[in-house]
């Protein structure tokens, strides 16, 4: 799974390994989380990870970005990753150097423009177990970094989060939507197209209307660029896709749900 991201970053730095830049949220633990992604990568591919520890309730200096090949956003407290980023620039700075971006987990969520920090709660009704709240009670959406089109869930077969998404949707009025599940991958090119792969499914969510209710999602091409997921990774990819499909409705309008597979593009932006 961290293989497409290790590459990308080895284009972008030509000779030798990849300088990885690896931002872990530090609760207390954070030198013992960050050796573990040092062990994974470096048993994936030729790298140097570089440790970006982030004291809980600080944010983010972005100084070191600057001699970095590839930056990878690891898990945690999603709110709390929120938080340390928050109007320090990261988003800007990787689209404007190039550099490859992989998300884990919480890594993965608050790529997104409108990033979905967590909460169990829609309007007091539980939605997802209590466990995948991230200490928040009503779901919550907040700024993200602007990397991916859509809003990011995590861990969506394991801990129960489609349904938060499809609960969120509406509710926040997001246009588009994706649920991923563990030990998968979503390879987002320039042009905003993802590509799935790995073990799991990716899980569409768009508000249900009258132009996007009937048919199977499907695409093809090319895909380079950022990446998405409970995995990591950036890299090139083709594939055709045609997702399975359900319906969920609210009282705030229904949404539309596709499942897409290893090799399957989601359905557009």
């Amino acid at each position: 799974m961290h293989g497409p991201f290790l590459r990308a970053a080895s284009a972008v730095r030509g000779v030798g390994g990849p300088r990885v830049g690896c931002v872990v949220v530090d609760e207390g633990d954070g030198v013992e989380q960050f050796a573990r992604w040092d062990a994974v990568l470096r048993s994936v591919g030729d790298c140097e990870p570089v440790p970006l520890l982030v004291p809980l309730g600080e944010q983010f200096d972005v100084g070191p970005l600057r001699d970095l090949d590839g930056l990878l956003v690891c898990g945690g407290l999603t709110p709390a990753y929120q938080e340390s980023f928050a109007g320090v620039g990261i988003g800007a700075w990787v689209r404007e150097s190039g550099i490859p971006y992989a998300g884990f987990s919480a890594g993965a969520a608050v790529a997104a423009r409108r990033a979905v920090v967590g909460g169990w709660l829609d309007g007091g009704t539980p939605v997802c177990p209590e466990d995948s709240a991230e200490d928040l009670g009503e779901i919550e959406v907040r700024d993200g970094l602007g990397l991916v089109p859509f809003a990011v869930d995590v861990h969506a077969a394991q801990w129960g989060t489609l349904a938060r998404l499809t609960a969120a949707v509406p509710r926040f009025g997001l246009a588009h939507a994706v649920a991923v599940d563990e030990n998968t991958l979503l390879e987002v090119g320039p042009d905003g197209r993802a590509r799935v792969a790995g073990l799991g499914r990716a899980h569409s969510v768009r508000p249900l209307t009258n132009g996007n209710g009937d048919g199977n999602g499907k695409g093809n091409g090319n895909s380079r660029g950022r990446g998405s997921g409970n995995g990591n990774g950036n890299g090139n990819g083709n594939g055709n896709g045609n997702g399975n499909e359900s319906e969920g409705g609210s009282g705030r309008g229904g949404v539309l749900v596709r499942s897409f597979s290893a090799g399957e593009f989601l359905d557009g932006p």
